[in-house]
Order: structure tokens, then C-alpha cells, then sequence
């Protein structure tokens, strides 16, 4: 239905508002630690306003249809918020320390933060073609400036030049698939390309051209091959701390993105897209999982095995495809792919829980001029901190798929998926580079229980990082004891969005 008031977009105004308060304040009274508080209230006022519009599972539109609240894009932004928020906590210190929050605007850490997730926030709601790229752009804008945050690090510097040209290039891509949609369809609104796509009256030929360019922007955005080259370089170059904000709540913006352009704007051209994405899942695979076994650098490590778990996403999407039409060219109806996007959306949120904590834990040993990204930087942690290397080996485990942590289950759950859409064949792929893959988590097990450390001092761990962190690691373990209940949201969630 569509709604003239403001109630859909109640959470955006709050964070803007408070975001922008958040750097008066910070200019005018020069607080970091005021600001850090700030922002969490802010991330604690939008989950709640959020958190009624979930509870209502109504799908509202406003805006002239632009703007679109309905259950998937709350349950989205209520695990983007508890992201940026455990993030913020975890960089606290490895902020101070490295001079992030010091100077006139030392604060911006936090503003920056804070607008990169309003640009989410505008990507998972946006149901036009253009408001979704504004948000792009908003995201894109205040992470390129966090990864060169610090002025005087050379390899910060070097990363964000990388990250800024490899995003522009991606956002050109995906802007011109924008305009060649908008000149075979007349329209930038998801819900009327579907209608104009599914009447048959289009230029295929201008819309595959189109959805060739859209696809390779989407798969910049997620870091999938072959547009992964930014990945690994800007995940070791970018500071800990930002290099979660990157790692972390973007990707459920992407996925939502995903959803918002080829499953509720392009599924009459399913058979287009679905090809392209399968090939980018078993690329992102291949490539990711063979390449973090050559890595020493943790972060470099983690980078490529983000690019491998977004093959998993990948493989969520194409399997819903063929879900949707078994046999077909046209899938015309997305209610039946339901299960294969609830599980790419399980996935995603599972894979931004475990990176949190990974990142975390390294962000946890590094100090003032030392930075704990080598793999030898973690050899003998069972022994200095036996229950943080109880919770990393939690988090390498679950990367791993290894029963019975929440990864196991969100691995699971998309390969029943793909067979149940009869790519049997997939399946095994994914599984084979899956064994393949756990090699270099379990190298970061080992290193950590049978390698003598190198360092035998004590770790301090603020309070509320330590709590945090514990926390992170029990709840992966908990959801993937019992993990009825989020999949049982996610399942809801895109039932009510595509089918309802």
C-alpha cells in the first residue's frame, strides 16, 4: 500500500538528525567519548523505531513509491544497526590509539560511520533505481573517507586511492546499466520495470546489455570475481577498525540491493542474470578459497575468504531462480524461490556475525604501534587468553562450516537450496571448495593451541569490548544449536516481502 507520511522513513530523519548533532557537538566541545555514546543511543533510537515496523510486517511505500518499508528491509537494518553498533565498540580503543579520534574533528570516525549506514539504510529501502544509487553513493562517500583516515599512513592512503577508483569505476558500471534499463523500460521504478519486463514488449537486447552492467556493479559492491581485485588490498591497507565497517553491514545492503534489482525489478529476465550469477559464484569460490591458503597477512586471509562466502550468497540468488521456474526461461513468480533467498539472506547476516568477531579479536590483540594482523601474531593465544582463542577458534570454525556453529547452518541451508533447484552439480562444487577452504581456517586454529606465543604479555581488554566479544561468540554457537528462530525470520521476512 502506499502511505504519504513520514512513518516509513521515521528511522532515516532520527540518524541524519543525529548524526549531524553528533558533529556539533564533537566540533563545539571536542568529546570523543561523548560522541561514542551518541552514537550508540542513535543506533539504539533507530533500532527501536525499526523494530515496530518489523513487528508489524506490513510492506508500506511512500515517497511516489521510491521508498519501500517491508519485513526484509527492517530485519536488514536491524542487524545493520547491531553491526555498525559492535563495531563502534570493538574500535574504541584501536581508534584512540592510533590518533583516529584526536585533532578538531576527531569525531568524524564516528559521523562518518554513522551516514555510511544511512546510505544502507537507503540502498534496503529503496524502490527506485535512482534512490538506491544515491544510497550507493552516500555509503560509498563516507568509507572512502574512513579507509583514509589516517592522513599519515601510507598504506591507509594507498588503499582508499584503490578503493575511491575501483568505486567509481564499479558505480559507473552500474549507473550506465541503470540508464539503459530506464531506455527500454521508461521507468527507474523497481515495481513498473517488472511490469514493463514481464509484458514482453521491451528491447531484450538494450536489457541484457543493460543487466550485464548492473550485474557487474552488484558484483563489485559484494567483492565477487572477477571484481574482487579491491578487496583484499583495501581489507589489509584500511585500518582494523574501518575494514570491519566495510566488511561488515555493507554486505547486507548488497544483498538487499540484489534482491531489490534482479528479483523484484528483473525476474522476467531471470534467465539473463542467472547464468552471469552462477558463473560468479563458482569464480568467487574457486578463486577465494585457493588464494587465502597462500596468505600469512590474517586480514588479506579474511579478505579472500569474504570473496569465497559471497559465492555462497551468489549461489542463494541463482538457486532461487530456478526455484522460481523450474525448466523455464521466465520466472514470473518469486513466491516459489522464497526458501533459496531466505537462505542468501540467513547467509549474509550469518557471515556479518562471524566477521565482526573476527576482525574483532584482532583489533583485541593490536596495540599502539603494533598492528596483530600476521598469522604468527596469533601462536599461543590458547595459552595467553584461553577464552578469546576459544571464541576465535568459535568464529574459524563457523567460517569452516563445521557443525554445530551457525555457518554450518547457513552452508546448509543454501546448498539444500541449489539441489532442491536439481544443480546437483553446484552443490558439489560448493562443497568441494568448502573442504578446501576450511585448510586455512583450521591453520589459524592450530597456530593459535599448538604454537608457542611469541609474546607473553598480558592482554587488556576494555570492559565493554571484552563483554562484546564473549558475547560474539556464544550467540554463533547458540543460532546454530537453535537456529529455528532466525531462519524462521529470514523465511518470514522474504515470504511477506516477495510472496505476500
Amino acid at each position: 500500500m502506499t502511505n504519504p507520511n513520514l512513518i516509513p522513513v521515521y528511522a532515516e530523519i532520527f540518524l541524519m538528525v543525529a548524526a549531524s548533532a553528533i558533529l556539533l557537538i564533537d566540533m563545539f566541545l571536542s568529546k570523543r567519548s561523548l560522541a561514542y555514546y551518541l552514537s550508540l543511543a542513535a543506533l539504539a533510537g533507530c533500532g527501536i523505531l525499526t523494530w515496530a515496523d518489523y513487528n508489524a510486517g506490513a510492506t508500506v511505500y511512500t515517497f511516489s513509491n521510491m521508498f519501500v518499508s517491508d519485513p526484509m528491509s527492517n530485519l536488514l537494518k536491524l542487524f545493520a544497526y547491531l553491526a555498525t553498533g559492535i563495531t563502534l565498540i570493538y574500535s574504541r580503543q584501536y581508534a584512540t590509539e592510533r590518533g583516529m579520534l584526536s585533532g578538531n574533528l576527531g569525531g568524524e570516525f564516528y559521523v562518518l560511520a554513522l551516514f555510511s549506514l544511512l546510505g544502507q539504510m537507503v540502498m534496503i529501502s529503496g524502490n527506485n533505481m535512482l534512490v538506491i544509487y544515491l544510497g550507493l553513493e552516500l555509503m560509498s562517500l563516507a568509507l572512502y573517507a574512513l579507509v583514509a583516515l589516517r592522513r599519515d599512513h601510507a598504506v591507509s592512503t594507498e588503499a582508499a586511492m584503490k578503493y575511491f577508483i575501483l568505486g567509481a569505476l564499479s558505480s559507473g558500471f552500474l549507473l550506465y546499466g541503470i540508464s539503459m534499463l530506464y531506455g527500454a523500460t521508461g521507468s527507474l521504478d523497481i515495481t513498473e520495470i517488472a511490469r514493463v519486463a514481464a509484458s514482453g514488449t521491451v528491447n531484450k537486447t538494450i536489457m541484457v546489455f543493460g543487466i550485464v552492467f548492473m550485474v557487474a556493479g552488484l558484483g563489485f559492491k559484494l567483492g565477487a570475481v572477477p571484481f574482487h581485485m579491491w578487496v583484499p588490498d583495501v581489507y589489509q591497507g584500511a585500518p582494523t577498525a574501518v575494514t570491519l565497517l566495510l566488511g561488515g553491514a555493507p554486505k547486507l545492503a548488497a544483498f538487499a540491493i540484489c534482491i531489490r534489482l534482479l528479483v523484484e525489478g528483473l525476474l522476467p529476465m531471470a534467465i539473463d542474470w542467472q547464468q552471469m550469477l552462477m558463473v560468479l559464484a563458482v569464480a568467487s569460490l574457486a578463486v577465494g578459497n585457493l588464494t587465502a591458503i597462500a596468505q600469512t597477512n590474517l586480514k588479506r586471509m579474511l579478505a579472500y575468504s569474504t570473496i569465497a562466502q559471497m559465492g555462497f550468497v551468489l549461489l542463494g540468488l541463482a538457486a532461487g531462480v530456478v526455484a522460481a521456474a523450474p525448466g523455464s526461461g521466465l520466472a514470473a513468480d518469486s513466491s516459489n524461490a522464497v526458501p533459496a533467498y531466505s537462505a542468501g539472506l540467513y547467509y549474509s547476516i550469518t557471515y556479518v556475525l562471524t566477521t565482526l568477531g573476527s576482525f574483532g579479536l584482532i583489533m583485541m590483540l593490536a596495540r599502539a604501534g603494533f598492528e596483530a594482523e600476521e598469522l604468527t601474531d596469533f601462536k599461543g593465544l590458547g595459552k595467553r587468553s584461553p577464552w578469546f582463542a576459544i571464541v576465535m577458534t568459535i568464529l574459524m570454525f563457523s567460517l569452516a562450516g563445521v557443525p554445530p556453529m551457525m555457518g554450518f547452518m547457513a552452508k546448509w541451508s543454501v546448498l539444500q537450496a541449489v539441489v532442491t533447484s536439481g544443480q546437483v552439480w553446484l552443490a558439489v562444487v560448493a562443497v568441494m571448495f568448502s573442504l578446501i577452504g576450511a585448510f586455512y581456517y583450521l591453520r589459524v586454529v592450530k597456530t593459535m593451541w599448538f604454537d608457542e606465543p611469541a609474546d607473553a604479555s598480558l592482554i587488556a581488554v576494555p570492559l565493554d569490548m571484552r563483554v562484546a566479544l564473549s558475547a560474539n561468540g556464544i550467540a554463533i554457537v547458540a543460532l546454530g544449536l537453535v537456529p529455528g528462530a532466525l531462519l524462521g525470520a529470514c523465511l518470514n521476512a522474504m515470504s511477506k516481502t516477495l510472496g505476500g
